[in-house]
C-alpha cells in the first residue's frame, strides 16, 4: 500500500516520502480501516512516539498521521462494536503506525461510527481538535454556564471548536488571534476579538478559563488573568506556569468513543462546525505537508476519492 512515511528524525520534513509500505494486519481487539481520509498535525515530528515505541526502541521509518475515518475491512480476534463495512472515524495511537495511508490497524475501542451523512473529509479533520477542545473545557477546565473563557488561536482546528463548545454550554468567548483573524474568530461565535499583535490582553479583565495552544510569553500574561478558582488549560505540554489562585492543567488528548459521538452529533446537527483548510491527495501530500505557508484551519488528506 501507499503511506506518508518519516524516514529520519533529523531530516524533519524532508525526510517525508510516499512509499509502498506492507498493508497491515489486525490484532487482538483491532480493527483494519480502509482510510479514505486522514488529519495532519504538523507537530508530529516533534512528538517522541513518532519515532520510537513504548520502550524507545527506534521504529522507523514512521507512517505519520493520527486521525482517520473510513471503511472497517478486517476485526481482529475479540473485537466488538464494530462490523466489516462500516464507517468510522477516530484517534490512531501515538505510538503505532497512523494515518495517512491506504490501510490503518488501530484499537477498535479508539474509533466511534461515522454517520452515512458526514463526508469522510470532515469526519477525518475532528479527531484530535474536536477531542482536545473537549477534553480541555469540559474534563480538565470543569467549564461551567456564565463563566468566561480566554480561548486563544480561535481562528485555529483547535480554537474554533473550543470557541463553539464552550459558547453552547453557555460560556462568555473571548478569541483570540491576528489580525486577518478577527471576523473568522467572531464568526466562530466569540463574544470578543483581541489581536494579539495589537491589542493589550490585559485589557479584557479577569476569566474563569484559559485555553492555551500557545505558551510561551502568552501563557504566562494569561495566567495572571485567571480569577481566584480558576483554570489555565494547556495542549503545549508541561509547564511551570501557574494562576496566583487557581490551577493549571497540561494534558495529552486520548480517544474517547462516547466523546467522538457527542461531538460529530453536533457537526450533524449545524451546532459546531468544522474548520478544514487544505484538503489535498495522498499523491501530492508530501509536498503540501512540507509546504512554509500558514496553515488555516486543518489539513486534511484525500486517501481515496
Amino acid at each position: 500500500m501507499k503511506a506518508i512515511v518519516a524516514t529520519n528524525p533529523e531530516a524533519e520534513l524532508a525526510g517525508l516520502k510516499l512509499m509502498e509500505r506492507p498493508e497491515p494486519t489486525a490484532a487482538i481487539n483491532d480493527v483494519v480501516v480502509r482510510v479514505h481520509a486522514a488529519g495532519f498535525v504538523n507537530t508530529e515530528l516533534e512528538w517522541p512516539s513518532t519515532w520510537t515505541d513504548r520502550t524507545s526502541h527506534d521504529r522507523t521509518p514512521s507512517i505519520l498521521g493520527h486521525e482517520v475515518a473510513g471503511v472497517v475491512t478486517a476485526l481482529g480476534y475479540g473485537t466488538t462494536g464494530l462490523s466489516i463495512g462500516q464507517r468510522v472515524f477516530g484517534l490512531a495511537d501515538w505510538y503505532r503506525d497512523g494515518t495517512l495511508a491506504e490501510y490503518v490497524s488501530l484499537e477498535a475501542r479508539n474509533l466511534a461510527p461515522l454517520p452515512g451523512d458526514v463526508d469522510f473529509t470532515v469526519g477525518a479533520s475532528l479527531p484530535i481538535s474536536g477531542l482536545t477542545a473537549w477534553q480541555g473545557l469540559f474534563q480538565h477546565g470543569r467549564l461551567q454556564a456564565g463563566q468566561t473563557v480566554l480561548a486563544h488561536g480561535a481562528a485555529g482546528a483547535v480554537g474554533s471548536i473550543v470557541t463553539q463548545l464552550a459558547k453552547e454550554a453557555g460560556a462568555y468567548v473571548v478569541g483570540t488571534g491576528r489580525t486577518a483573524d478577527r471576523q473568522k474568530v467572531l464568526d466562530f461565535g466569540a463574544n470578543e476579538f483581541v489581536d494579539l499583535a495589537n491589542d493589550s490582553l490585559e485589557d479584557i479583565g479577569s476569566v474563569d478559563l484559559v485555553f492555551d495552544v500557545i505558551g510561551g510569553d502568552i501563557q504566562k500574561r494569561s495566567a495572571a488573568l485567571i480569577r481566584t478558582g480558576g483554570t489555565l488549560v494547556t495542549a503545549v505540554g508541561p509547564t511551570d506556569v501557574r494562576p496566583a489562585n487557581g490551577s493549571t492543567v497540561d494534558f495529552v488528548v486520548e480517544a474517547d468513543r462516547n466523546q467522538l459521538f457527542e461531538i460529530v452529533q453536533r457537526v450533524r446537527d449545524g451546532r459546531l462546525r468544522t474548520n478544514v483548510g487544505k484538503i489535498t491527495t495522498l499523491t501530492d501530500a508530501v509536498a503540501a505537508l512540507t509546504s512554509t505557508e500558514r496553515r488555516a484551519g486543518k489539513t486534511v488528506i484525500r486517501v481515496l476519492a
